[in-house]
């Protein structure tokens, strides 16, 4: 990379070091530095616009429209009008190629493994062979967000069009070219080396979409590897793409799922014993797949690349920021790339605040694993909280240093903001003062966005600070539930009358296996708590509903994805369609689906299970 390099002078210091001891009085709660700087010749390795969220939408952010006259009016005469709504066949998709038309691409087409200069994507076709592939699984609602006809997954090539065996009419299928920092090291070049995108989608709303192939074959970026998906890991992306969108949290999304019928070679633990597994592809969908890496590889190759890394940006502006191009700016962002690396650092806090909100820890927080968007992309070895334990990581590559654990996320977020903005300032597209800006924003949003939503899950008033950090401590000394505390919390009564021998009733499903001595720290809590909300003019019926509102019934455990797994290695797809109806919903209470809310077995804890590693 450059000699010139931004980044933060100091972590959010959520690195739970205290952790790492016996002892039960230590502090959780983020407590915001927000110095930062810009140094030169540091190594690459020496660190380790939404508005505030009033509640858990329904849905991620809005796509952006596109503008332009002509682009929509290529509709055929065999999209089927309901109402407002259009539905399209897979032949009739509004296909626009953006990415492709207006960014240099690689002048060969080939798909050896090499260095890729001066180019933003290689064009590829899919090269995965399949023997009558399958159709397991699909999403109504990513469907309709490309106008597809629901009845296309009734077709019997649909599984041939969607793997890539058979081209899908109208495609222009490429691969990325991007880096990254994996673990705090620059990595140089990376790329898709086993996702190949399609092409994008224009809906009837003027929404852009990518639909993208993971799993279809080798590409020029693919090094050793052969470029293809197992369908352990595919379930698992398929599963949470799907259940984090329901969620409320942005996320790139999933079509369908499909086995190819051929057996893949994987090392799971990389201990030396690889074995076939089946084969599988998860086609993703995304108003775009752009990456922090995406700007970064073009920046670290000097003078003659930095020109896309400012083509690149414009491009991302004008089809996915475009309000930046006339946004009234202030004298910080006087400079629209200012403003962008602004917003894009706000969604990251947005998203990350989110994250925590919900105990889900990422795994693999490398600067290519990084939306420009603010969304949740590359579903590797992730995990939900299960027992609060903030050095908890899901990726036994992260063990020895714990870089990804969950305390670390936001944290991390920072340090990925300042790699990028350094991108952009060796384009000469920001100064020092406008990167040391957009770290200042990432770290107020964060802020603002995590207290926002700490405080809506405990039905407060307002944030309480005190409140908050001795819950959290008390909840990693005792391995509390994390997803199950908090909506059992909403059957607190606020009666400042009720005995002790009764305080701890509504939570007694949480609080298993504490000592007289830990009974009596959460009876302390738990009586300032009912003193907290007891002044509020909220009734203990509306206080309930708010709270269960953000706070899931429902998580994609590792355990139910490995289920759900076991499953369909034996043919059995039932249980993956169980989990995406069951996470349609997880804010709700479900009636007969209870068993799924239940805590994770003893086989759960086991490597594969709740810890895993990047082969897939």
């Amino acid at each position: 990379m450059s000699s010139l390099r931004v980044y933060p002078s100091s972590f959010f210091y959520l690195r739970p070091l205290h952790l790492f001891t016996s002892s039960s009085k230590f502090h959780f709660c983020p407590s915001l530095r927000r110095e930062v700087r810009l140094i030169s010749s540091l190594s690459s390795s020496s660190s380790s616009s939404f508005r505030r969220m009033e509640s858990f939408p329904a849905s991620c952010s809005s796509p952006t429209p596109v503008t332009g006259s002509g682009e929509l009016q290529n509709q055929t005469m065999g999209e089927v009008d309901e109402g407002d709504k259009i539905k399209r066949k897979l032949e009739e998709f509004n296909w626009d190629h953006s990415f492709v038309k207006e960014l240099p691409g690689d002048p060969r087409s080939d798909v050896i493994s090499r260095e890729v200069l001066h180019a933003c994507y290689s064009k590829v076709s899919p090269s995965v062979q399949v023997d009558d592939p399958q159709l397991v699984s699909w999403s109504d609602s990513v469907a309709e967000l490309l106008d597809l006809d629901p009845k296309e997954f009734e077709r019997r090539d649909f599984p041939l069009l969607l793997s890539g065996a058979n081209p899908l009419p109208g495609a222009m299928p490429y691969a990325q070219c991007y880096g990254g920092h994996q673990f705090g090291r620059w990595a140089g070049q990376l790329g898709d080396g086993r996702a190949i995108t399609l092409g994008e989608v224009l809906n009837s709303k003027g929404e852009r979409w990518e639909l993208q192939l993971k799993g279809a074959g080798r590409t020029p970026y693919s090094r050793f590897s052969d470029g293809l998906a197992v369908l352990r890991s595919s379930i698992r992306e398929f599963l949470c793409s799907e259940a984090m969108h329901c969620l409320g949290i942005p996320s790139t999304r999933a079509l369908c799922l499909l086995t190819t019928g051929q057996d893949v070679i994987r090392d799971m633990f990389y201990d030396g014993n690889p074995k076939e597994e089946p084969g599988a592809i998860v086609c993703r969908v995304s108003q775009s797949f752009l990456r922090f890496g995406s700007y970064q590889i073009h920046a670290s190759r000097g003078k003659e690349d930095l020109e896309i890394v400012k083509k690149l940006a414009d491009y991302a502006i004008r089809h996915h920021f475009p309000h930046i191009e006339s946004m009234n700016r202030s004298d910080l962002t006087s400079n629209k790339y200012a403003a962008w690396v602004v917003e894009v650092a706000e969604r990251t806090a947005t998203l990350f605040a989110r994250w925590q909100g919900v105990g889900f820890t990422h795994g693999v927080l490398n600067t290519d694993n990084m939306s420009i968007l603010g969304q949740t992309i590359d579903y590797g070895p992730f995990g939900f909280l299960d027992a609060f334990d903030p050095s908890y990581t899901p990726n036994t590559t992260d063990l020895p240093g714990k870089r990804y654990c969950f305390a670390n996320q936001p944290d991390i977020g920072l340090w990925n903001i300042a790699q990028f903005a350094e991108a952009l300032a060796a384009a000469q597209l920001i100064n020092e003062k406008e990167a040391d800006y957009a770290m200042e924003r990432y770290g107020d949003k964060f802020m603002d966005e995590y207290e926002a939503i700490m405080t809506k899950k405990l039905g407060l008033s307002k944030y309480n600070k005190e409140m908050i950090s001795t819950l959290l401590n008390n909840m990693a000394v005792d391995k509390v539930d994390y997803t199950n505390f908090f909506r059992l919390l909403s059957n607190v009564k606020a009666n400042p009358n009720t005995p002790d021998n009764e305080l701890l009733k509504p939570l007694k499903a949480a609080l298993l296996d504490t000592g007289e001595e830990r009974k009596e720290a959460w009876i302390k809590w738990v009586r300032g708590y009912i003193q907290e909300v007891s002044g509020s003019d909220t009734s203990d019926e509306e206080r309930k509903a708010r709270m269960d509102s953000v706070n899931p019934k429902y998580i994609l455990r590792n355990y139910l994805c490995q289920s759900a797994i076991d499953a369909a290695e034996q043919g059995d797809f039932s249980e993956v369609n169980n989990l995406i109806r069951l996470m349609k919903r997880p804010y709700e209470e479900q009636p007969g689906m209870e068993k799924y809310a239940r805590l994770p077995p003893a086989w759960a804890y086991r490597q594969g299970v709740c810890m895993l590693s990047c082969s897939s």
